[in-house]
């Protein structure tokens, strides 16, 4: 387990907290495995009836901790990462995303598999992954153009640029938006309502609108090829270290 990742559960709502501030919620292997065990967890367990996931401090998350990705997978056997991603495409129950600040890359993409998403009037959304060499994931490339559209979802993948929560309500990507100083009280209420809601009808309700699972599936898997092909690679190579060293990339 990791301090990184903080667990609450109480009144049948479990909250998976970002708790990295200093690294603006940068996500680790380590963190991605305590997410994966939250959310396996909840979804066997009758007792808590809605998830909502959300950032301590000012960031939601910054996406995926480059240096410790870098240095490849721990151990055998399916990496954090992707027992993450498959926990929350297969999770039966209500999962929320209250997203306080930035949501990048991953913070972005976990997202599209939450029922509901609630953002902050400061909060901002992007997926530089080309910018970092890298390719869309968990599913992003089949479910945020069927969310706002194949030309937005091109704008955001192919030129990386950041979407404010205005421009994300309107697009579709959000549920609501909320004040910063009412975001914390709003979401929180809206999450108590759900986790007291009649959990059959809520788990059937799921599992009405979500009936792609197994192409979501598909696509997972093809995206996590390419992926983890670009993460050997030497354009994701030049693309960290002219982000280290603050210049423009130069790719032969």
């Amino acid at each position: 387990m990791t301090d990184h990742i903080r667990i609450e559960t109480a009144d049948r709502l479990t909250t998976v907290s970002f708790n990295r501030p200093e690294k603006k919620n940068a996500i680790t292997q380590d963190m991605y495995q305590a997410m994966a065990d939250a959310v396996n967890d909840y979804a066997s367990d009758d007792g808590v009836r809605a998830l909502m996931f959300t950032g301590i401090g000012d960031c939601f998350t910054s996406g995926n901790d480059l240096q410790d990705f870098a240095a490849g997978p721990r151990g055998d056997g399916m990496p954090p990462v992707v027992q993450f991603l498959h926990a929350i495409k297969d999770c039966p129950k209500p999962l929320i995303a209250a997203v306080n600040g930035p949501a990048i890359g991953v913070g972005l993409t976990l997202t599209l598999h939450c029922d509901l998403v609630y953002c902050a009037t400061s909060a901002t959304f992007a997926a530089p992954f080309v910018k970092l060499g890298l390719v869309p994931e968990a599913a992003s490339s089949m479910l945020l153009p069927a969310i706002i559209g194949m030309a937005a979802a091109n704008d955001v993948f192919m030129t990386g640029r950041t979407l404010t929560s205005e421009e994300s309500l309107r697009m579709g990507l959000v549920s609501r938006v909320f004040e910063d100083d009412m975001f914390a009280a709003e979401t929180q209420a809206l999450a108590q309502l759900i986790a007291n809601a009649a959990p059959n009808a809520m788990r059937h309700s799921k599992a009405l609108v979500r009936t792609q699972n197994e192409a979501i599936t598909e696509c997972m898997n093809v995206e996590g090829e390419i992926f983890a092909a670009q993460l050997k690679s030497s354009e994701f190579g030049e693309s960290v270290a002219a982000m280290m060293a603050k210049r423009p990339a130069v790719y032969p």
